[in-house]
């Protein structure tokens, strides 16, 4: 049976058994060689001492909320690696708050103060997201800090990229070939929904996935050997309350910027309140598919309009 290079003996003794973890997290937290795997497949470098590798992940209690996946200082770059399920043009905002913080320990670990004379050697950052949710996204797409900006017509003074990258299973495979345990994430995740979509429910359906891919190879030591971990932590986040959280929030955001977009013709007010009505009717119906095309598609919409008598 093929297995893969994950969770050796050494790095098993580094598992963190956090229920609460991201599987992406664990899986490279875990492995210290893939995860210097995945910097050199990204930078076409060919480093092999993962010793080399500080990490530097925020922990604080502070920063529960927004701690970030993964960080680690290598050969003078800071890199922030997050991985994300749904789309979200704030990435950057958020990478700016996680260096602030990063630089800060990076500062007060070195001893030198911020009020000297001497200039503060300072790793460059590195922040990239790993995409892999259900909806299109391109191989690569740049996120930028100035985008978020509302004086459009000044030049900021301040700039910020960050590269999100798409690792569901069939994109970005020469990555994925280069990295084998970012390949085997990528193919687990796309087994988890196949038995998803055949209509099991989350446990169960997690559980077949975690059976077929150690059948299979596929992340065989992790699954194997911390099979109620990952099935904590991909519980955990699934989450069907959060998941509704966020439908709701969204559905009702881009319910108003439509809303105001048939403002135009129909008159602001009346536009966000029946587009408001509308999403409340669909998410108390639990029909977000329904939702999600209707915010798209205006004659879908208009149909809907008429449905409810609105």
């Amino acid at each position: 049976m093929q297995t893969t290079s994950v969770t050796d003996k050494k790095s098993r003794k580094r598992v963190h058994h956090t229920v609460k973890d991201r599987l992406f997290r664990f899986l490279f937290e875990a492995d210290r060689e893939a995860l210097l795997q995945l910097y050199n497949a990204l930078n076409g470098t060919a480093y092999t001492d993962a010793a080399e590798l500080q990490i530097v992940t925020i922990e604080s209690v502070i920063y529960v909320v927004m701690k970030n996946d993964l960080a680690f200082v290598l050969a003078g770059t800071l890199n922030l690696y997050e991985h994300q399920s749904t789309y979200n043009p704030n990435m950057p905002v958020r990478f700016l708050i996680y260096l602030a913080e990063e630089y800060q320990k990076l500062v007060e670990q070195m001893g030198m103060s911020l009020y000297g004379t001497t200039r503060i050697p300072l790793p460059t950052p590195q922040c990239i997201v790993f995409y892999n949710g259900e909806e299109d996204a391109p191989d690569e797409e740049i996120l930028k800090l100035s985008d978020s900006f509302t004086g459009r017509e000044q030049k900021p003074d301040l700039e910020l990229s960050v590269r999100m990258l798409n690792i569901n299973y069939g994109h970005n495979n020469e990555l994925l070939e280069q990295c084998s345990v970012l390949k085997e994430y990528a193919q687990f995740v796309a087994v988890s929904r196949q038995y998803m979509a055949d209509g099991l429910d989350a446990q169960e359906a997690f559980g077949e996935a975690i059976d077929y891919c150690i059948g299979h190879g596929i992340l065989y030591h992790v699954l194997k050997d911390y099979r109620a971990e990952v099935l904590g932590m991909l519980l955990e986040e699934f989450d069907v309350d959060k998941y509704e959280r966020t439908i709701r929030m969204e559905g009702v955001e881009q319910g108003i910027e439509q809303g105001i977009e048939q403002g135009i013709e129909q008159g602001i007010e009346q536009g966000i309140e029946q587009l408001s009505a509308l999403t409340s009717i669909l998410l108390e119906q639990n029909r977000q598919q329904d939702l999600k095309r209707a915010l798209k598609d205006k004659k879908y919409r208009d149909k809907l309009f008429g449905e409810f008598g609105l």
